[in-house]
């Protein structure tokens, strides 16, 4: 059974996914990780809405070094403060198939820093 990369995130997000499920009082963090950008989105899954995101596909973010483990921290700090400036407080994490470990992981140190529960 040979998967490629891809299709073997997939089947780890969605195994993910069957028990993380963001509401209004406690909505997803969800992270993508490209080769270049990493993304973060703090989404309310029963409205479908999101209600912050960040990357370093922003204009302010954009550094040399997009794919570094420090970009990843800045995004994770800039949509923990959208997130409190939005109202909330508390996350559930969704690692996105991705292993909690390298840019991932800075990306939720970040989101703490800025004063996201999890």
């Amino acid at each position: 059974m040979s998967h490629t990369k891809s299709e073997a995130r997939r089947r780890r997000h969605f195994r993910v996914r069957k028990k993380v499920r963001g509401t209004a009082e406690r909505p997803r963090l969800a992270v993508f990780r490209s080769n270049k950008h990493i993304y973060a989105q703090v989404i309310d899954d029963v409205a479908g809405a999101t209600l912050a995101s960040a990357s370093t596909m922003e204009g302010s973010a954009r550094t040399p070094s997009t794919g570094s483990v420090t970009a990843a921290r800045t995004v994770g700090e800039r949509v923990g403060e959208r997130a409190k400036a939005a109202g909330v407080g508390t996350v559930v994490f969704d690692r996105g198939g991705f292993k909690f470990h390298g840019r991932v992981a800075a990306v939720a140190e970040g989101a703490r820093g800025a004063g996201l529960e999890f």
